[in-house]
């Protein structure tokens, strides 16, 4: 691979990593700018290793799975549990799709890893808004039931 391609990829991922950390900035979530900049950073340079030692004999899927194990950890520490309730799920399943956007742009699949961004931009800008109204509701009927 050219260092020039090299180059593409790891800025491509860095950029949409960026994107998915100034959503969450804004919101003021947890694991934002440059956290999500460094995720996909590190999953698009683990994948062009894998790829230039699978050249040579090596097998990058297992690094691949590394990957995905590695971000699963680091997911999970951003899940946390009072009481009844649980924060954190969307945090982790951003770090985790971010992961795979990262990976994908390594692989060169520019497109899957736009397009990939795309939606998970939509998905984290979006559903909040749609989700708070069924949470509302359901404390209404809840309420309900309870009187």
């Amino acid at each position: 691979m050219l260092p020039l391609d090299v180059a593409r990829r790891l800025l491509l991922a860095a950029g949409l990593g960026a994107a998915i950390g100034l959503e969450r900035e804004y919101m003021q979530k947890p694991a934002g700018l440059r956290t999500n900049i460094l995720i996909a950073l590190g999953s698009a340079l683990f994948t062009i290793v894998s790829m230039a030692v699978g050249g040579g004999g090596g097998t990058p899927d297992r690094i691949a799975a590394q990957v995905v194990t590695g971000i699963g950890f680091l997911g999970g520490g951003a899940i946390l549990r009072s009481g009844t309730t649980v924060h954190g799920m969307t945090t982790a399943a951003t770090i985790w799709v971010n992961a795979a956007i990262g990976m994908a742009a390594g692989a060169g699949e520019y497109a899957l890893a736009a397009g990939s961004t795309i939606i998970t931009l939509i998905v984290l800008a979006v559903l909040p808004p749609i989700e708070r109204y069924f949470s509302r509701r359901r404390d209404r009927t809840q309420e309900a039931k309870e009187q």
